[in-house]
């Protein structure tokens, strides 16, 4: 291993680090604005939602109805209060029987 591994190892740590520490140094103790603590609160749904909606409409190549159904189908059974297993388990329900009369 030569110096430019342990250069870039080094690199990555300090990447990793800084980002959590900055936070933990110079807020400890302060409150955030708000607006700032919404927009913070909401940023791993909006994460989720740009890695998910892609995968949604490519889930089975040629027939993007699939994705959609079973997006809906999540979606609802989700807004209706159901957690995370009742809105898996009913997803991939309402796909295999969907993918029976396909």
């Amino acid at each position: 291993m030569g110096p430019t591994y342990w250069w870039m190892l080094f690199g990555m740590a300090l990447v990793t680090y800084i980002p959590r520490m900055v936070p933990l140094t110079f807020l400890d103790g302060k409150e955030l604005p708000p607006i700032v603590a919404g927009v913070l609160r909401n940023i791993p749904y909006a994460v989720l939602g740009a890695l998910i909606f892609p995968a949604v409409l490519f889930v089975q190549e040629g027939n993007i109805l699939f994705g959609v159904i079973g997006a809906g189908v999540a979606f609802l059974i989700a807004l209706l209060g159901g957690g995370v297993m009742p809105v898996v388990l009913g997803t991939i329900g309402v796909l295999a029987v969907y993918s029976l009369f396909m």
